[in-house]
């Protein structure tokens, strides 16, 4: 079990760093230029300032340990989203300008993963909830 623990913490802390820089990047770069690129897409291009904000905020939770489930699912979402709009008729390899979904296919896995089995190890949910439990049976 505890095995799986750290492994579980290894993709969580992966996924949020992965995320959080991928956020910090668009800011940096210049955010009305993604905005542009969302809007050349068919997307509202508010859009990347939500997309932006998703990655930096879920990254750092993921890191820290908060509400990883609710996180990864959304950025499951995310990819999802991200793979159908944009990847998907460039081909899992990509076409030698442009990468393909295979990473995107990555980090939507390790998403999945930590949406159904969570990660409890070194996590912020895990101390207040554990102590919330605590708390409750000793009440009872």
């Amino acid at each position: 079990m505890f095995k799986n623990e750290i492994g579980a913490l290894i993709l969580r802390v992966t996924l949020g760093a992965i995320f959080f820089i991928h956020g910090v990047v668009k800011f940096q770069g210049g955010i009305e230029n993604i905005a542009g690129w969302f809007e050349s897409l068919g997307l509202p291009g508010v859009m990347a300032y939500g997309v932006a904000l998703l990655e930096i905020i879920g990254g750092i939770l993921l890191i820290v340990g908060l509400a990883t489930r609710l996180v990864a699912a959304l950025f499951a979402l995310l990819m999802i989203g991200a793979t159908i709009k944009v990847k998907l008729a460039i081909g899992l390899l990509g076409n030698g300008q442009m990468a393909g979904y295979e990473l995107d296919l990555a980090f939507l896995a390790i998403a999945v993963y930590l949406l159904i089995n969570g990660s409890k190890l070194l996590s912020i949910s895990q101390l207040i909830f554990q102590r919330e439990s605590k708390e409750i049976k000793r009440a009872a």
